[in-house]
């Protein structure tokens, strides 16, 4: 594929990356910018969404749609995120409704409308709970996934727009990022805010993600660098976090944990200069190790397969 989303010789939407030859596939059905996409189902789907207001549920071997939800939202849908141990999926809009959707039957199971516009959406591991993010009231809301019925709200939970919000892979903290600057863990059980931290990052906060154990948050910013936090042992109460840096040139977008990110701590991130790069962390030093050609501006990572948003473009590439 080359810079501007033409595809090479391959036809269907198949071909080598200009500079790196990494065989890759284009999946086109929107009609407007990516806005975020995850792989499902044992990575066997693709689930994305658009400022076309619609989701697509792919089929990742013939790089085809199943199924196109073109009613859910009135409005950019921000993210979308299949419910873990069920067939349905989440989606959040600029519409401030937060949608649960039958992925088999495409019917609508709940529409739950929340205080401002969308900007972040995700499931708990067991698939009970959901999180939202809304603007500009910088609340969090936390709610059944069955039922969408809210069970925590979050007022003022940051001073500026929240960015990402996550569970953590126990499901018991819901970790926020925001354009403040700030990370805060609150946690289910005591129902309090019982981590937050000056990131210290020169710019917005625009993802996180943890480690599959939880030990370990990753954060991306718009000041071209990452950094590594030890939640395990508290080591960021004195030490602060690891700072990556000096891989991008731009501002790093999004942030994701391969699956065995516990033994290896790698890390793969994107940002808007147009160049992904690899990360590897080990005894607490991070390295750079690769840095490829464009391919997108978002990321979430499977096994064996990474899927990127394409900015300002309505297709997704495959690698």
């Amino acid at each position: 594929m080359s810079r501007g989303g033409e595809e090479e010789e391959g036809g269907r939407g198949e071909g080598r990356s200009r500079n790196t030859q990494v065989p890759v596939k284009l999946l086109r059905a929107h009609s407007d910018d990516v806005t975020g996409a995850r792989l499902c189902f044992d990575d066997r789907f693709l689930l994305s969404c658009s400022s076309d207001h619609r989701a697509i549920l792919w089929d990742l071997e013939s790089c085809r749609p199943l199924k196109v939800f073109d009613e859910l939202h009135s409005n950019t849908i921000t993210e979308c995120s299949q419910i873990p141990n069920t067939n349905r999926m989440v989606t959040v809009s600029w519409d401030k409704m937060m949608v649960s959707t039958d992925l088999e039957t495409g019917q609508t199971l709940w529409r739950s409308k929340q205080a401002g516009l969308l900007s972040s959406c995700s499931s708990s591991s067991d698939g009970r709970l959901l999180v939202c993010a809304s603007d500009p009231q910088n609340c969090v809301s936390i709610s059944e996934a069955s039922s969408g019925r809210t069970l925590h709200l979050l007022t003022n939970h940051h001073r500026s727009t929240i960015t990402r919000c996550r569970f953590d892979p126990r499901s018991q903290r819901v970790v926020t990022v925001s354009a403040d600057r700030c990370i805060k863990l609150w946690d289910l059980l005591a129902q309090k805010t019982t981590v937050s931290i000056d990131s210290h990052h020169g710019n917005v906060v625009s993802n996180c993600c943890f480690t599959s154990s939880g030990y370990f948050l990753c954060t991306a910013s718009w000041d071209k660098s990452l950094k590594l936090w030890d939640l395990q042992t508290g080591g960021f109460r004195s030490q602060g976090g690891i700072t990556l840096q000096r891989g991008h040139e731009g501002i790093v977008s999004s942030c994701c944990f391969s699956p065995d990110g516990d033994s290896l701590y790698p890390c793969c991130t994107l940002n808007v200069n147009d160049k992904p790069c690899c990360w590897f962390r080990n005894n607490n030093t991070g390295a750079h190790i690769a840095c490829c050609e464009w391919v997108g501006s978002g990321l979430h990572q499977g096994h064996g397969q990474t899927l990127h948003p394409n900015p300002h473009t309505s297709a997704l590439t495959l690698l």
